[in-house]
């Protein structure tokens, strides 16, 4: 569930640049509907016109819950990755990975799921012969750094035992990262936190002043300092703060917390690669479309790889985290 369209990469060109260092804020990053190959929609919260990232997270796709149970459901066809971490946080159903390393693994609801591409890197998702009738969850990116966005990928990671925090009105599971003093086992290249909030009365939950962070609203109803989230909108709310009150009305409501320490590399995105350069992601999709042993190859996917499009004709730029 994580290919970019190639408009999507487009407009990766047009985010102006902003002056200041992240502050204490609070900005609503409204999604936008894309479709996924012939049938699959989402909606893609980051990255929008006015912001790129959050810490290291630099994509966010929230899909469902979509009623499946007579349909094939989720087909992504192999394809590849680069400079990046794909995070999957199933929320209902079941997704069959497999992947260039030899993984073939089983994605259900509640655990972690964890690809991390270095160069080069391709998977295929796929739901299951016999899946639940809905499928709902969201697909993340985390940019890799310098050196570790150049070392070899390291196999599939799945971690189903997550430390949970529970305080009045909040049930959080901790993803990536620390939370609250509890810490993930998942490894991370730079400082970062993804924890899922559920958010059953007013709470307010601690935060890193050094840190920048937004909430993805899973569910209608989570209020985000003082701020209604529509279903599938971030909330960002900057850095330099030590706390963050949150709400849900009516009942519970469900979040995403993503955070992190403002990334200072610039980037370049363009359709599933993350590089530095234009030259780099140029010579990333020869190398996919050729077939080369960089991104190695699926085996036991029923069906075409996904051939990387025509490059933009715009000459692609790197861009820092700012809007």
């Amino acid at each position: 569930m994580d290919a970019m369209s190639n408009a999507e990469a487009d407009r990766e060109l047009l985010l102006p640049p902003e002056a200041t260092e992240p502050q204490p804020t609070f900005e609503r990053l409204e999604p936008r509907q894309v479709l996924l190959g012939p049938r699959t929609e989402v909606m893609r919260v980051l990255p929008t016109k006015t912001r790129r990232m959050i810490g290291a997270w630099c994509f966010v796709d929230h899909y469902g819950p979509e009623d499946i149970s007579n349909d094939v459901g989720m087909r992504v066809p192999p394809h590849p990755h680069t400079g990046l971490q794909t995070v999957s946080w199933l929320l209902e159903g079941e997704i069959h990975h497999q992947d260039t390393l030899g993984s073939d693994a089983l994605v259900v609801p509640g655990q972690l799921n964890l690809m991390t591409s270095g160069p080069g890197i391709a998977h295929s998702e796929e739901s299951p012969p016999g899946h639940s009738p809905i499928m709902h969850g969201v697909q993340l990116w985390v940019a890799l750094p310098d050196p570790a966005r150049l070392e070899a990928p390291r196999d599939f990671s799945q971690f189903a035992d997550l430390p949970r925090v529970e305080r009045g009105g909040l049930v959080a599971t901790v993803i990536v990262g620390a939370f609250a003093d509890s810490q993930s086992s998942a490894t991370a290249y730079s400082p970062l936190v993804g924890a899922e909030l559920v958010v059953e009365a007013a709470v307010t939950i601690p935060l890193r002043p050094d840190f920048e962070y937004g909430v993805l609203a899973i569910d209608d109803g989570l209020v985000v300092d003082g701020h209604r989230l529509g279903v599938s909108e971030i909330g960002y709310v900057g850095a330099g703060r030590d706390s963050l009150s949150l709400a849900s009305s009516p009942g519970s409501a469900r979040g995403l917390l993503l955070g992190g320490a403002p990334f200072e590399e610039e980037l370049v995105m363009w359709w599933n690669f993350i590089g530095r350069s234009h030259e780099e992601i140029v010579e990333f999709r020869r190398l996919w479309n050729d077939e080369d042993d960089q991104f190695g190859r699926v085996v036991g996917y029923d069906g075409d790889r996904l051939l990387a499009p025509p490059m933009p004709s715009t000459r692609l730029k790197s861009r820092p985290r700012h809007r």
